[in-house]
């Protein structure tokens, strides 16, 4: 059994940005730039917001949070959104979510400029993903790819059991395995809610994807022996022995799975710094293009 060591990955990952952006300044171009839109306080929001800028700092690039109280308007967030798309010197920007109750995520997330959408949510991005055509990947999945390529863990032919059909990872990453490409070629079965007997589906398949945000859903007895199991799960439970007052949880049991398993991801430090990592690939690449299209 190996444990997939995401933070190690992202870490290698984040020093070949970090050469591309000091390559950029000694061409004397500026760094790439990432801007982030908070809506709010919510704990788990704050925190992914911190470690994405702190990963610009690491990297060189230049990033802008932007807070807003939970009591604005959707009309002034999407007056903010435009304000972004229109600006010249942000790259890339993400929303982030879940946003409040009376704010259409939809309608925010479908007018951000696909250009400049680098957490890869808008329709089409989306629909340019389904169909194998370049646009920049929801981060999770894109993260979860790169995982799967560096550790150089075979995926054609395999089965592959994605659990959850959320917008954010389900559904994408299902489209990434199936693809005809490096880390994909899978034969997959997208399970949710409604599957019935899922603990015979999941132990036919060879990498089981787990992302249904159900903390230890995912047993021992629903895993077949050298499968590769990749937890997307971070749920928030408590737990008197952290400081914190809670402990992150993921889908997979993972003392009682990991032994089972052929590679495993542990929570945290598995899929979350890939999430990072990616945000700010697509950042790169969204300025790469933008550059691209100023210089033709």
């Amino acid at each position: 059994m190996q444990i997939i060591d995401g933070k190690k990955i992202a870490g290698e990952i984040k020093a070949e940005l970090k050469a591309t952006t000091e390559r950029w300044l000694r061409e004397g171009k500026r760094p790439p730039h990432l801007a982030a839109v908070l809506v709010g306080s919510d704990g788990g929001s704050e925190t992914y917001v911190a470690h994405k800028m702190k990963a610009c700092e690491q990297t060189g690039f230049q990033s802008t949070l932007i807070r807003f109280d939970s009591r604005v308007s959707e009309n002034e967030l999407l007056e903010r959104i435009a304000r972004l798309n229109a600006d010249e010197d942000v790259d890339g920007f993400i929303v982030q979510l879940p946003l409040p109750p009376h704010i259409d995520e939809r309608k925010i997330i479908e007018t951000i400029d696909p250009a400049k959408d680098v957490d890869g949510f808008h329709p089409v991005n989306a629909g340019r993903m389904m169909i194998g055509l370049p646009c920049l990947l929801p981060a999770t999945p894109a993260g979860i790819m790169e995982l799967l390529r560096r550790c150089r863990i075979e995926t054609a032919g395999k089965r592959c059991a994605v659990l959850g059909r959320s917008n954010i990872v389900g559904k994408p990453i299902a489209m990434l395995m199936a693809q005809k490409t490096q880390s994909g070629n899978a034969t997959v079965t997208i399970c949710h809610s409604r599957t019935k007997d899922l603990a015979d589906v999941t132990r036919q398949a060879d990498i089981i994807i787990a992302a249904m945000g159900q903390p230890e859903m995912l047993t021992a007895d629903m895993v077949k022996d050298g499968a590769v199991v990749i937890d997307v799960g971070t749920t928030r439970t408590p737990s008197a022995d952290a400081k914190s007052g809670w402990k992150l949880k993921g889908d997979v049991k993972f003392d009682e799975v990991a032994p089972k398993c052929s590679y495993i991801t542990p929570v945290p430090g598995g899929v979350g710094p890939m999430t990072i990592v990616s945000l700010l690939n697509n950042t790169l690449q969204a300025a790469s293009l933008k550059r691209s299209s100023c210089n033709s």
